[in-house]
């Protein structure tokens, strides 16, 4: 019994781990203190009222503290309890008094090991004392005390393949679990691994104990060479046939498989030129042979090569020293009938543009390796502007060459060749002719006409020259006037392309024709002389001819304006005057027309072909423009007096006929029909001599453009032919001789039928 006084300290009280004898009195605490009533004892802390519950109880009346159940260390190994001394009605008596009570380890657990199985590795030919791996355990008693002191052992070994090695090879350290080699003789050739059995126990290997087991692999090194097997090799290439296989060769290495120390590389040793390639298949270690670069049975028709073999990784010092495993491959090479083959691709050839026909070009640009007879053709020249002979290839110009062609880009043409062996093996390539600019054109001057205005020192005609040759053969252009012409005129030379025809004195307002020479720049130079057509004029305040009227105007005779409308009245009553005699005239000479003739044949045995008015002159349209601009060119010294000497509309003078700028003026006309044929049916023949006559003169408007006559004369027979229809009836007349003029009339002649 433990008398509890007021700030004792109570020892720990011990009690051993599963014990049988429960419920078992551990202590008995009382008070010393006299009280005049009951004394009332409890308990609290884990073990009672918190977990684990119901280990322990005390007796309220005695104060016997006594355990329940068996305890076990290895969940619980103290308790810490609280007991207290109550009154009946719950007063405390004294402080509450500190129980520690300390459960006792008894060995009732075995040692068990961390893993089932460990794995460990050692390489082989490893000298005895090498680590190999290391293997633990544990136990769940009291690590304080024996029961909880393990010792491990190697009780059994079992060589992998079995009995391949019987002696013991390894052993342990008891305390550590350290395994390591005992003995000499681990070749991985000859055993793979080991199973050992292993034990551990506790009280210092007295206690309890319980088994593992440990797989070692013996690791391989490269203690062996590679060897070839065999050692001569025969096979077979194709010329001209490249990036495929023609053999494989063979290793064998006792190392282990799939290792660095098993695989191999190869090399060629003999092969100078490049032609074969070794690698190795990673899953059987075969060498294969390859041809990456074309072979010519012509050039060698055998082979002789040396390959020489070795692992990955280097030899192991273990290993025997030995040359490296070399093979012989003996590789015959397979003729067959090659294409033809060109000296270059694509086949250059530099040539003058005009370069004559029969010219050759190009000559044995192609070759056969198999020394057969060729053919020759050309497959593609758009332009047909070659030749080649069938038998020796020699490429001949047809005809001259053309730079302006839309085949040729940047100053080449291409065309293509095909060459056919006598096995019908073809081969193509491409020729390309850089073509060399020619001075093939002389330049052409332009424009052909202007104005220049009188009195003006700076005013001139801005010259230029288009040449249809490329450079070097164009500009700069050079602009002359030749020195029995250069009297009045002169050219100034403005830059590379152009110049100013300026005159040299003051000239008269008119129209003035200067002969030019241009050349171009090319070698040999080339150049064409040109009529420019100048006008002389007076100019207003922005450089433009002035209008007669303008000038008239403009002029420093005063008119006032009273004048100029009774001028202007003047004109208007003349004009009314002459119309009405116009008309009158008519209609006394419509009846001198024969009835039953044509309409375009008179009495009068003179030309009529004058006698028609043009009353206004209609250009040929816009698109006329670009091919033809006509200046109606005239002197104005020369104009009549007279006002009605000027064509309709115009200003120009009659008889002064429209000048084209597209041909000189100066030509002689062609020979116009002057009489209509006497018989009507004729008169087609009579419209298409005209026609051909008017298209070939080069002193009258382009085709499209209405001619100007000369005027009319006086005392036509014709009559005028406004009055065909204001002077008679049609009863008057008899239109029968229209059905004689064929299809073109027919429909003419149905409108006036009487019928």
């Amino acid at each position: 019994m433990v008398r509890v006084k007021r700030d004792w300290i109570i020892p720990p009280i011990r009690v051993s781990e599963n014990s049988k004898q429960v419920p078992e009195d551990l202590v008995q605490i009382k008070s010393d203190k006299i009280f005049t009533g009951e004394v009332i004892y409890k308990l609290e802390g884990p073990g009672v009222d918190q977990e684990p519950k119901n280990l322990f109880e005390i007796d309220d009346k005695t104060g016997v503290i006594r355990s329940k159940r068996p305890l076990d260390r290895e969940k619980h190994n103290s308790f810490t309890l609280k007991a207290f001394a109550l009154s009946p009605s719950g007063e405390r008596l004294e402080n509450p008094t500190t129980i520690e009570i300390v459960v006792l380890d008894q060995n009732d657990n075995r040692p068990a090991f961390t893993q089932s199985q460990f794995v460990g590795t050692v390489s082989e030919f490893s000298v005895p004392g090498t680590s190999v791996m290391s293997v633990s355990a544990t136990d769940a008693d009291d690590p304080m005390t024996e029961n909880a002191a393990l010792s491990y052992s190697i009780i059994g070994q079992e060589s992998i393949p079995a009995n391949a090695v019987t002696k013991t090879m390894f052993g342990i350290n008891n305390q550590t679990g350290a395994i390591y080699t005992r003995d000499v003789g681990l070749d991985r050739e000859v055993v793979k691994g080991f199973r050992l059995k292993l034990q551990v126990a506790d009280m210092g290997g007295m206690g309890l104990t319980s088994e593992g087991v440990a797989i070692i692999h013996v690791s391989d090194i490269n203690n062996h060479a590679p060897q070839f097997s065999p050692a001569s090799y025969s096979m077979t290439a194709v010329e001209n046939r490249y990036d495929y296989e023609i053999g494989r060769v063979n290793v064998t290495d006792r190392d282990d498989e799939g290792t660095r120390n098993w695989e191999v590389k190869y090399s060629i040793s003999n092969d100078a030129d490049g032609h074969f390639s070794i690698s190795t298949d990673p899953t059987t270690n075969q060498g294969i042979l390859t041809v990456v670069k074309p072979l010519d049975y012509e050039a060698q028709k055998e082979h002789v090569l040396t390959l020489t073999v070795e692992n990955l990784n280097p030899l192991s010092n273990k290993a025997p020293n030995l040359p490296l495993s070399t093979a012989k491959v003996v590789i015959t090479i397979v003729n067959e009938n090659e294409a033809p083959r060109f000296r270059e691709e694509p086949i250059q050839i530099v040539a003058l543009e005009s370069v004559l026909p029969g010219t050759l070009l190009k000559s044995n640009f192609a070759f056969d390796p198999d020394n057969s007879d060729l053919r020759y053709e050309i497959i593609r020249d758009p332009e047909r502007w070659l030749e080649i002979n069938r038998d020796t290839g020699d490429i001949t110009a047809r005809r001259t060459f053309n730079m302006r062609s839309p085949h040729v880009k940047n100053s080449i043409y291409t065309a293509v060749v095909k060459v056919t062996d006598a096995g019908g093996v073809s081969a193509s390539a491409t020729v390309a002719i850089t073509l060399k600019e020619t001075n093939d054109f002389p330049p052409q001057l332009f424009p052909l006409s202007g104005s220049v205005c009188k009195g003006s020192s700076s005013s001139g005609l801005i010259l230029t020259a288009v040449d249809e040759d490329l450079p070097p053969h164009a500009a700069p252009f050079f602009f002359e006037i030749p020195d029995d012409l250069s009297v009045n005129w002169t050219v100034v030379q403005v830059n590379s392309t152009h110049s100013v025809l300026q005159p040299l004195v003051e000239l008269e307002a008119g129209e003035y024709a200067v002969t030019v020479l241009v050349s171009d720049s090319g070698s040999p130079a080339l150049g064409a002389y040109a009529q420019v057509n100048v006008t002389v004029c007076s100019c207003d305040a922005f450089g433009d001819c002035k209008s007669v009227a303008g000038t008239l105007l403009g002029s420093s005779v005063g008119i006032n304006f009273f004048a100029l409308i009774i001028i202007m009245a003047s004109i208007a009553l003349l004009l009314l005057l002459l119309l009405l005699a116009v008309a009158l005239t008519s209609c006394g000479r419509r009846h001198h027309i024969k009835k039953g003739t044509a309409l375009l044949v008179g009495e009068s045995e003179d030309d009529i072909r004058d006698n028609v008015f043009n009353y206004d002159e209609q250009g040929g349209g816009e698109e006329d423009e670009n091919a033809f601009n006509i200046d109606l060119l005239w002197n104005p010294h020369d104009a009549p007096s007279t006002p009605g000497s000027f064509y309709p509309g115009s200003g120009i003078p009659r008889g002064k006929q429209p000048l084209r700028k597209d041909a000189p003026h100066n030509l002689p006309s062609p020979t116009y029909p002057r009489r209509p044929p006497a018989d009507p049916t004729d008169i087609e023949d009579y419209i298409n001599d005209g026609l051909e006559a008017a298209d070939n003169d080069p002193n009258v408007p382009p085709y499209d453009t209405a001619l100007i006559y000369d005027y009319e004369g006086e005392g036509s027979l014709a009559g005028s032919l406004s009055s065909i229809a204001s002077g008679s009836s049609d009863e008057d007349q008899d239109y029968d001789y229209l059905n004689d003029w064929g299809p073109r009339f027919q429909k003419l002649a149905n409108m006036y039928d009487p019928r």
